[in-house]
């Protein structure tokens, strides 16, 4: 008997079963792992639940001492290092018998003797002065020479005597050139002189030789024609308003069924898991801490101080002042406001300095102001005559026939009855549910009517 699938079983393609990635559901033992819940609410996409900040009650710390060992201190085991041998370098020994020193310089070089280069500067023109010069200078006198021996060099002796014969050696550059005359190429370049050619300029073309030549014909020109209006009236009637009548009709109706949508208005009184995992709990209001009652000490307030007890009074006398007695004396004179100052130096009569103001070139205007501009002063007005408007007058024709709205849809627009899908049931009728395999799918078995045998 062939199994169905639940996809397969759905006729209107709004149920499919859950096509999970792994296989969740092999070897697990249960025979429908599929619930109502998922099957209502499908996953859109690969969208993890959001963590749950809210700490575990079964989870309690540790009260006891932490041990430091961590898993890089179990797992690592320390090894023995053996410092590496170092090479010891082997003891120099020189080599036996006398470095030769000589080169192939030193062998092929003979030196030959030179002499010093004559000097081009000019002599120096000394002019001597008649009468001998007679004096020691300081430093002559200051600093005397001394008996200084001199020093033998240190030199060796040069023992290579130069030839007297002419240097005939040759190298090898000398012997294995072989000097030889140099032929210049041949250039295959073209002379840039210009030739010129004798034969006389064939100035025909194949346009020259093939184009004849015809006369062209007077072009008629049509005479322009002078517009003329018609004197019939202007038919400003569409076959919009031709056709259309405006006839007065009814609405047309819907021949849709009505959607009545299912909805469920009581309460849902069942538990959920998110009722079940969290459920309320009482909260004890805050402690509020009492603040005690002040209580006054018994007893009285000592009020006295350090100072007050420390302190003794003295009695002193008070310090007269060392500043000298003024002496004030009473004149019945006027006083003299006189000084230097102001007798040299009088006040003299001076005026403020008007404002120096440049004259005007140009008169003030001294009749009134007109107020006329260019604009108003040129406009010409005209009497404004309004274009006549071309638009017809808009008369709904009325008929009092009925209106016809029926149309195509409602003609040929038949309802059908709406077929409930059987997948939507948790058990398709006519089936019966086999087995889930690893992928989720959830497999159904058509019920076959038995024939009862007469």
């Amino acid at each position: 008997m062939r199994s169905w699938c639940l996809c397969q079983i759905c006729t209107c393609g709004r149920h499919h079963c859950p096509h999970g990635t792994t296989r969740i559901y092999e070897n697990s033992g249960t025979s429908c792992p599929t619930t109502e819940y998922l099957e209502k609410y499908p996953t859109y996409g690969n969208v993890p639940p959001p963590q749950s900040l809210k700490p575990k009650q079964e989870f309690r710390a540790c009260r006891g001492k932490m041990e430091g060992i961590t898993t890089f201190k179990s797992d690592y085991r320390p090894y023995e290092i053996v410092k590496q041998p170092r090479q010891v370098p082997e003891e120099y020994k020189p080599k036996q018998g006398e470095i030769d020193l000589g080169t192939t310089y030193k062998r092929d070089f003979n030196s030959y003797k030179a002499q010093p280069v004559a000097i081009v500067r000019p002599l120096e023109r000394q002019q001597a002065k008649q009468g001998k010069l007679d004096t020691v200078p300081t430093y002559k006198d200051d600093y005397r020479a001394w008996d200084i021996q001199k020093t033998d060099l240190y030199k060796p002796e040069q023992t290579y005597h130069p030839p007297a014969v002419k240097f005939g050696n040759s190298t090898t550059f000398q012997d294995d050139y072989v000097p030889r005359e140099i032929q210049p190429r041949q250039s295959f370049k073209p002379s840039p002189v210009i030739k010129r050619s004798t034969v006389p300029f064939n100035g025909d073309t194949s346009h020259r030789l093939d184009y004849v030549p015809y006369q062209l014909e007077f072009k008629f020109s049509r005479p322009k024609e002078v517009y003329k209006p018609t004197a019939q009236p202007f038919e400003d009637l569409t076959t919009h308003r031709y056709d259309f009548q405006g006839l007065v009709g009814e609405s047309a109706k819907l021949c849709r069924p009505p959607y009545t949508r299912v909805t469920q208005n009581a309460h849902f009184e069942g538990s959920t898991e998110f009722r079940e995992s969290f459920q309320p709990w009482e909260i004890p209001p805050p402690a509020v801490k009492k603040t005690p009652e002040y209580v006054p000490p018994p007893g009285t307030m000592q009020l006295n101080s350090t100072s007050h007890l420390d302190y003794v009074p003295y009695q002193t006398k008070r310090v007269v002042p060392i500043r000298p007695v003024s002496q004030k004396r009473n004149n019945n004179f006027p006083f003299q406001g006189k000084s230097t100052t102001k007798e040299d130096f009088p006040a003299w009569e001076s005026c403020r300095q008007g404002l120096i103001k440049k004259q005007q070139q140009i008169p003030n205007p001294s009749g009134k102001f007109d107020g006329w501009t260019t604009f108003r002063s040129h406009y010409v007005p005209h009497e404004l005559n309004p274009t006549q408007s071309c638009k017809p007058v808009h008369a709904p024709v009325k008929s009092s026939a009925p209106f016809d709205d029926t149309t195509m849809y409602c003609l040929e627009y038949t309802p059908k009855k709406r077929e409930i899908c059987p997948a939507s049931f948790p058990s398709p009728p006519g089936y019966i549910f086999e087995n889930t395999n690893s992928r989720g799918h959830r497999f159904f078995r058509k019920i076959t009517p038995t024939v009862e045998a007469s």
